[in-house]
C-alpha cells in the first residue's frame, strides 16, 4: 500500500494585489510594535501557498455496492476508492 502524501496538488499561490500593497502603506504604524500580531509586508506573503498541507481525515468503513458499479469504477483505472470519495464529495457539495 502506498503511503499518502501530506501535500496536495491543489495548492494555490497567493497573489498580492496592488490595492493590498497600498493599504499596507496606509496602515496604522502604532500596530507595528505589537509582538503578538506583527504587521508583515505584502512581499513576505508573495510566495505563500494556500492549502498546501491540508488533507482531510479519512475513516475506514465497509460499504456494499453493486458489482456493476464496482466494475465501472475499476475500469477507469487505479484509485477506485478515491473516485468513490470524489463522487460522494461532489454530491455533498451540491446539496449544501
Amino acid at each position: 500500500m502506498r503511503r499518502a502524501s501530506t501535500t496536495t496538488r491543489s495548492a494555490k499561490r497567493l497573489k498580492i494585489s496592488e490595492a493590498t500593497k497600498r493599504d499596507y502603506l496606509k496602515r496604522d504604524r502604532a500596530l507595528d510594535k505589537d509582538a503578538d500580531a506583527p504587521q508583515l509586508p505584502p512581499d513576505y506573503w508573495s510566495g505563500a501557498s494556500i492549502g498546501k498541507y491540508y488533507r482531510p481525515l479519512n475513516t475506514q468503513i465497509s460499504v456494499r455496492i453493486d458489482n456493476e458499479v464496482l466494475d465501472w469504477l475499476k475500469s477507469k483505472g487505479p484509485g477506485h476508492s478515491s473516485r468513490i470519495n470524489q463522487i460522494l464529495r461532489e454530491r455533498m457539495a451540491a446539496e449544501r
